[in-house]
């Protein structure tokens, strides 16, 4: 399992960089380029002109983060993606992760996922 999230994570990382790469974590989660800009509240092009943008890397690691919280509940990458984006939690108002990581509450979808697989209910 850490070895597939090793390879996920790596596949993320800008080539010759240490940032990630908009355009891999797009393909990652299966998101359009504008949807991904949306998400982390930058212009479309921010993703091609400006990748080194704080608030782009910023959400890119918050998504990574919850991705890899969310494959210790969910050891399948595909599927731990599926849940990311579009499992409704009722302890959220039926939000699912992605949308707690776009209004900025990376923390809590963490502490969900591990409130969950720690064996409780959210």
């Amino acid at each position: 399992m850490a070895a597939i999230l090793s390879d996920v994570l790596e596949s993320a990382r800008e080539p010759g960089t240490s940032r990630f790469s908009a355009s891999s974590i797009a393909g990652i989660l299966g998101l359009q380029q504008q949807d991904l800009a949306e998400l982390a509240g930058v212009h479309r092009n921010t993703l091609r002109t400006h990748p080194e943008s704080p608030r782009l890397q910023s959400v890119l690691r918050d998504l990574m983060r919850v991705l890899s919280a969310a494959t210790v509940l969910q050891p399948d990458p595909q599927r731990a993606i599926f849940l990311i984006k579009n499992e409704p939690i009722p302890a959220f108002r039926h939000k699912t992760l992605l949308q707690l990581v776009q209004e900025g509450r990376t923390e809590d979808a963490i502490d969900y996922l591990e409130s969950v697989s720690s064996g409780f209910v959210g």
